[in-house]
């Protein structure tokens, strides 16, 4: 299929010269192409039935029977659920699932283009392998054999941590689960997925606040919302059919929405409030309102009394941030800051919505954590409408990040202590001794691999081209598994480039064959191994708000690809830990049997409540969609009657005690019995003498109303309730505590005197183990604001983090404002996701948008004499340049760019379409912003920095 764009006739008043010379396209075509005509939404729920027409993608045979199967749209993490129509095997048609609590009915371009993913004729077809420069048909026999065989020949010549298993956030959870555990067998650290480069800073910013680092409510909660505040983000385009909910709180519950973001973005367009603030300064505008919140006596100081510790240390900082300084750092005058902080306080319950404008930053842990601290001043958590509803990106970024396919922690946020890895060791019945032996066991800085984080997927290319010797572990990375990862979602493509030629062997595991394939200039050593999508299989996946939902089965998997479980499986076969991998897991014909995979992870995983959700609770809900009330997401009445709808974590317990799911975190106006807590006592019990347990507040129905510690064997003893456990109970539990108990005995007895297991105690502002205790403003590595460095300088160089030498302070000390004056940030189209290879090559959606584009304003478009809609070159400041269309517009003020993250296959102005293995490239090629973007980490968690640096405009040809 070809795509060719739609000649319009210039339009009633539209003059001759809009015309883009040479292109056949009226301004207006373009900007349909660009998204910016176009609505985010299809949504059946704001539609009137009349204009709601089904679509199918054929006609449905007379006498054929339909089967209709439930599953999961698998492009963002808001979970919409879709009815796929099935007739002899063949999806043949699709529907929005009218009665499903998330979507009601409701799909967003890519969701209504769901179908071509069960056909995608751009797949990858069959295991190939890169030979002589050209792509070779391979069988999946030959290309285990030859993968397998490199994968231990480097392991016998540089240890296990030379292999890097890159995982995915499009796994389900069984597989995301086993990745690591497949990885850890391996004997590496050294593995991660897509939320080390989206959301990272959240789960350590958030969990570091209040001990859990994901959403606190849901996107139906937000119904009882007074005010919502976005910050950086952007749901109109990024999360159409949460924007639903939005619209929802805005009619029915007038709920007043501010909207915080450097660029004017669709969601601003329905804000009762739009502030543009500099890029990078989001600390400094959150200390400028509570700076008004604290002078007028605005904030809940009952609430701070009795569930805050440090809030104190937070108004110390607060003070320095007057509305001069504000105004001065920002951009955002007194008026528009109080205004800010007038809407929300005067409008509470209140939530804060942040994404990846908040979270990709050097300084995005303390983003994260100022984000936090702006609701607990206001009292704005634990209660329905308020909290920080966090919209993850991917389907299934939340599950696979709590299932531990990160690079510092085994599944449920264990971390990897020793303590951790015999946990899991008692889970997977695999002798500890036997998986430490797997590991590298010399130490380097004094750190054994195995309980030091490895190196973050944000990093990999350091890994590669570090000098080995700088390097916390005992080589360079030498192969790369990209499991279902897109490399152009990652910044500094040149050097990117360059760790690919390096690399002993790249095995590509995906759908699609995926930019990787493609930019690399290698000859050899490329391996393309065609996996499934999530519609050729089936098991569990978690929605941004917690819940977890099953997904069935919706076709058998197309031409030679397999599921990646079954890969898994040969290829631990292969490598010689299959029996460890698949102790207590079935497999039939080479596929492992996903129900035994989450049985088993619900044996385990009693740190987050991933205990209670067994795979028969997971289908009822799955069945009873309809019973869901579509606000609390409280069933009412039918089988699953008063659960909450996905048994959203914590589901405290085993499965037989019917815990419900927790839909609000830290809610203490209901018994934990009914998903109700306090905050988490995860950081001890007191700090510098002052005590961090709740005072004089409890969860309802508590025996002890006050704080209290993490509940223990111990605890339980001295509470006089240890009796209380059955023998066997006992046995299992002496000596553990309420995360490493087998048996839930613990929890059990626990939550049945009104205890949360882990405790009750206050959140916290400052974090003693953080290089900011207290949240503070730093300007981006890449600053134009040069006179600020003297008050808001970044960090010192580091020597060491997460294995790796880290620039701070030398990078920033380059002054390249004048060369390069604009600052550039990225973000997200409606029509794509991710790193786009999936989206852009299905038909339906690259008829949409097939441009990449730069926007850019009409001053600056004119200073380097460039008009709408003509090619021109975006250059960087460590010398990556791509070459775009223009699309000149004042949605970006003076002095910014803003530009899409979803294109790849041109690579610094060339078209790279014909290294595609044939029939497999995108409708859709473009050049990827991250070949602009620049260095810049997080310094807790790695994070790049992609929404604040700097770039310059050049003419082509100039």
């Amino acid at each position: 299929m070809k795509l060719t764009k739609r000649a319009e006739q210039p339009q009633a008043g539209e003059q001759g010269n809009e015309a883009i010379r040479g292109q056949g396209l009226t301004r207006r075509a373009f900007m349909v192409n660009s998204g910016l005509v176009a609505g985010g939404a299809v949504a059946a729920g704001w539609l009137a039935p009349a204009m709601m027409q089904r679509a199918e993608a054929k006609t449905v045979e007379a006498g054929v029977p339909v089967e209709v199967k439930r599953t999961i749209c698998s492009h963002c993490s808001v979970g919409c659920g879709v009815y796929a129509e099935v007739q002899n095997g063949v999806w043949t048609g699709q529907e929005p699932a009218f009665d499903h609590p998330f979507n009601l009915g409701g799909h967003c371009a890519k969701g209504a283009a769901l179908r071509e993913h069960g056909h995608g004729e751009r797949r990858l077809k069959y295991p190939m392998k890169r030979v002589g420069g050209k792509w070779q048909r391979i069988s999946w026999d030959q290309a285990i054999e030859e993968v397998g065989n490199e994968v231990l020949r480097l392991r016998k010549e540089s240890g296990p941590d030379s292999v890097y298993w890159l995982g995915s956030a499009k796994h389900s959870n069984e597989q995301a689960y086993l990745f690591r555990k497949m990885a850890s067998l391996w004997g590496t650290n050294n593995v991660d997925h897509q939320a080390r480069i989206c959301h990272s800073t959240t789960v350590a910013g958030v969990a570091n606040t209040w001990g859990y680092g994901a959403m606190t409510n849901s996107l139906n909660d937000m119904h009882n919302s007074k005010s919502i505040m976005f910050i950086g983000s952007n749901p109109a385009e990024a999360h159409p059919v949460a924007m639903q909910h939005i619209l929802l709180a805005k009619e029915r519950n007038g709920c007043k929405v501010l909207v915080v973001d450097p660029r004017r973005t669709r969601t601003a367009a329905k804000a009762d409030m739009y502030l543009s603030l500099r890029p990078g300064t989001d600390v400094a505008f959150i200390w400028g309102m509570l700076w008004h919140i604290f002078k007028n006596g605005w904030e809940d100081k009952e609430f701070i009394r009795t569930r805050v510790f440090g809030m104190d240390e937070v108004q110390k900082e607060v003070a320095r941030w007057t509305p001069a300084e504000v105004e001065r750092v920002t951009g955002l005058n007194e008026k528009e800051v109080y205004g800010a902080a007038k809407l929300l306080s005067d409008n509470r319950p209140g939530c804060v919505v942040w994404c990846m404008g908040g979270t990709q930053h050097t300084t995005g842990n303390n983003n994260t954590r100022a984000y936090c601290i702006l609701e607990l001043a206001l009292g704005n958590v634990g209660k329905s409408g308020a909290g920080t509803n966090i919209f993850r990106g991917h389907d299934n970024v939340q599950g696979a990040t709590d299932f531990g396919v990160t690079s510092d922690s085994l599944p449920g946020y264990y971390g990897l202590e020793e303590g951790s890895w015999k946990h899991w060791a008692r889970v997977w019945d695999v002798d500890y001794e036997w998986i430490k032996a797997r590991f590298d066991n010399k130490a380097y800085n004094g750190k054994l691999p195995m309980n030091n984080n490895g190196i973050p997927v944000s990093r990999w290319v350091d890994g590669v081209l570090e000098n080995a010797d700088l390097i916390e572990q005992g080589a360079n990375i030498r192969a790369m598994f990209y499991w279902g990862h897109a490399v152009n979602s990652q910044t500094r493509g040149p050097e990117m480039k360059k760790a690919m030629q390096k690399l002993d062997m790249m095995v590509i595991v995906d759908p699609y064959p995926t930019v990787a394939a493609v930019m690399n200039d290698r000859t050899d050593g490329v391996y393309l191994l065609p996996a499934t999508t999530q519609f050729e299989t089936y098991g569990s996946v978690t929605a941004t708000n917690r819940s977890m939902q099953w997904r069935d089965k919706v076709v058998e998997p197309l031409f030679e690809s397999k599921v990646d479980h079954e890969i898994m499986y040969l290829l631990s076969k292969k490598l010689g830990f299959a029996d460890e991998l698949f102790k207590h897991i079935k497999v039939e014909n080479n596929e492992p049997l996903l129900e035994d995979i989450t049985r088993e992870y619900n044996r385990g995983m009693w740190s987050v409540g991933y205990t209670g959700q067994s795979p028969e609770r997971l289908k009822a809900h799955q069945q009873n969609w309809h019973t869901f009330h579509k606000t609390n997401l409280k069933a009412e009445g039918g089988p699953v009657s008063g659960e909450v709808y996905g048994l959203p974590w914590p589901c405290w317990g085993t499965p037989e005690m019917k815990h419900p799911g927790s839909h609000i975190l830290y809610d203490t106006s209901i018994p934990v019995s009914e998903g109700g807590g306090g905050f988490r006592a995860r950081f001890g019990i007191e700090y510098q003498g002052v005590s961090l347990l709740a005072e004089d507040s409890w969860p309802k129905g508590s025996e002890v109303e006050d704080g209290y510690p993490e509940i223990t064997a111990d605890l339980l003893k001295q509470l006089g309730w240890w009796d209380e456990l059955t023998e066997a109970e006992q046995k299992e539990a002496e000596g553990k505590n309420w995360k490493t108990d087998l048996s839930g005995g613990i929890q059990r007895v626990a939550i049945k005197h009104g205890f949360v297991p882990y405790g009750n105690a206050k959140a916290r502002c400052v974090v003693w183990t953080f290089p900011d205790q207290v949240p503070k403003h730093r300007e981006p590595l890449y600053t134009p604001r040069r006179d600020l460095l003297a008050d808001y300088a970044t960090w010192p160089d580091a020597k060491s983090l997460w294995r790796l030498p880290t620039q701070y302070a030398s990078v920033q000390e380059k002054d390249v404002s004048k060369e390069f004056p604009i600052i550039l940030t990225s973000g997200r189209l409606v029509e794509y996701e991710g790193g786009g290879d999936e989206t852009r090559s299905n038909p339906w959606l690259a008829e949409l948008q097939q441009e990449m584009f730069v926007e850019m304003n009409p001053a600056d478009a004119n200073d380097v004499g460039v008009r709408d809609g003509q090619d021109v070159w975006v250059e960087g400041p460590e010398g990556g340049r791509v070459k775009v269309k223009a699309l000149v517009t004042p949605r970006v003020k003076p002095g910014l760019a803003f530009m899409p993250f979803h294109f790849g296959g041109h690579f610094e102005g060339q078209d790279l379409r014909s290294k595609y293995p044939e029939g497999s490239d995108p409708y859709v090629l473009g050049e990827s912003v991250n070949i602009v973007t620049t260095y810049g980490y997080d310094p807790v968690t790695q994070m790049q920095e992609t929404k604040v640096t700097l770039c310059r405009f050049r003419k082509v040809g100039a």
